[in-house]
């Protein structure tokens, strides 16, 4: 491929996907190439964890320093107390004090897996509550807000769209626009920052900051966003069976994480390769000239090299091997994913609906009747289109050894029981008009050509004494 840029980083970036609009090209090639810039990605902490969209900008974060520039991955400790209303229909939930530093402690681990804060070019991780929350209102409003035009903020996309729909915008989430504008100038002043990068939807911020600093006599500042990530089908990339595909393994767990890469649809893998993965461009170009079945195994280089990035490697490879144990050798590895269930459930028995709600595989009993209804679900290796079916102690599969970690039958010698663990067994979707169609959904899964896909597994609680 013929290199568009001159400067490495604009290079791979583009090269593998990255771009979507940058405010001036030539001026940030010229100067990537003249000398190191600084770089930033900004991550407000209304949550626990990133999501799996974020991991875009990050990884372009990662790029950045492996070119060898400065990476700075910015929390928000100070919008993060007033919330991003971009394309919200309402505003977001406020947030303590106490909430949001607990929320940056929680994903500091997802940034130390993929970029590197120590070595000879570290990154940088800091917080805008360090500045933001030490502002005086009042000079806050003459010296800075003075210079943003309301007619120009109303006229953003992320503004317009909400008051097109008649929902209001309050004057604290108005403001959101004019902190993260005030962002940009202050890295820019403190670490010599030229650079942020966001998802397209934060364009409009990100522009605001670029066109502050140079009303107020600043450098020349860029902006440079991504395409929004959607699936060949159109769907929108980062959502699961069980809700939003979380980095940290606590939410959304290694090995659920594995298999949405795996699941990944023939026409995709090749762009996830290069965005997701470090993998040289001529071992993806490789990859994907795979083709029939053989493009299987490139997708699951995808989920074990991303899982990596994310998880570790000894997560990324440790899920693969659960799955191939699972779905290529028919065994019911000890490592699968599980939800509990109460003893007292079990043995009155759980609705087949309630369970594929339970362990994540549906997020409603009516989509888990359709997938019963589709023949799309299976029971320790059974079809069952039954959706009154149920779920209870006669369905425990037995097991050799009275130690073993799964749940198993109990004997009568050995009757009492610790909580039931219900594994993910089941996980279907939709019926398939074609074979390809077939998918692996989070939690093991065996494609059904021309019906759908299900799950293989097992409710099986502890057995103690």
């Amino acid at each position: 491929m013929a290199a568009k840029f001159k400067s490495d980083f604009l290079n791979v970036l583009d090269q593998r996907g990255f771009i979507h609009q940058i405010s001036d090209p030539e001026g940030l090639d010229a100067l990537a190439v003249k000398g190191p810039i600084c770089g930033y990605v900004g991550y407000d902490a209304t949550a626990t964890s990133i999501h799996i969209g974020n991991l875009i900008s990050v990884t372009m974060l990662y790029w950045l320093q492996q070119t060898g520039h400065k990476a700075i991955s910015l929390m928000g400790g100070g919008t993060s107390m007033v919330g991003d209303p971009s394309f919200r229909d309402d505003q977001r939930k406020l947030l303590t004090v106490e909430q949001i530093a607990a929320n940056i402690e929680s994903i500091k681990t997802v940034y130390g897996n993929i970029l590197d804060y120590g070595g000879s070019n570290p990154a940088i991780m800091v917080n805008n509550a360090d500045w933001l929350l030490k502002l005086n209102y009042v000079e806050f409003l003459r010296d800075v807000g003075r210079y943003f035009s309301v007619n120009r903020m109303l006229s953003f996309d992320s503004v317009k769209l909400r008051l097109d729909r008649e929902q209001s915008l309050s004057f604290l989430e108005f403001n959101y626009m004019i902190m993260q504008g005030y962002d940009f100038v202050e890295l820019n002043r403190r670490y010599g920052t030229v650079l942020q990068m966001g998802g397209s939807d934060q364009w409009g911020n990100i522009i605001n900051g670029v066109d502050l600093s140079h009303r107020m006599g600043g450098p020349q500042l860029y902006a440079l966003t991504t395409p929004l990530l959607t699936k060949s089908s159109g769907e929108k990339m980062g959502k699961s069976a069980s809700g939003a595909v979380w980095l940290n393994g606590n939410l959304f767990s290694p090995y659920d994480f594995w298999q949405y890469f795996r699941n990944t649809e023939d026409a995709d893998v090749e762009k996830w390769l290069k965005i997701f993965t470090r993998l040289p461009l001529d071992e993806i170009a490789r990859l994907t000239t795979l083709g029939g079945t053989e493009v299987n195994e490139a997708k699951k280089i995808l989920a074990t090299e991303v899982t990596a990035i994310v998880h570790g490697r000894a997560a990324a490879e440790q899920s693969a091997k659960t799955a191939a144990a699972t779905f290529e050798a028919g065994a019911l590895d000890l490592s699968l994913p599980t939800a509990e269930v109460a003893k007292s459930e079990l043995a009155a028995g759980i609705g087949l609906q309630a369970a594929l709600v339970a362990a994540g595989l549906a997020a409603s009993n009516g989509e888990a009747r359709r997938h019963i209804q589709s023949g799309a679900v299976r029971l320790n290796d059974t079809a069952t289109t039954d959706e009154r079916a149920t779920v209870s102690t006669a369905n425990l599969l037995p097991e050799a050894s009275s130690n073993s970690p799964l749940a198993r039958r109990s004997t009568p010698s050995s009757s009492r029981f610790e909580p039931a663990t219900l594994a993910q067994v089941f996980l279907p979707l939709r019926a398939s008009s074609r074979p390809e169609g077939a998918k692996r959904c989070s939690g093991a899964f065996r494609g059904e050509e021309g019906t759908g896909v299900g799950v293989a597994g097992a409710v099986t609680p502890k057995t103690v004494g």
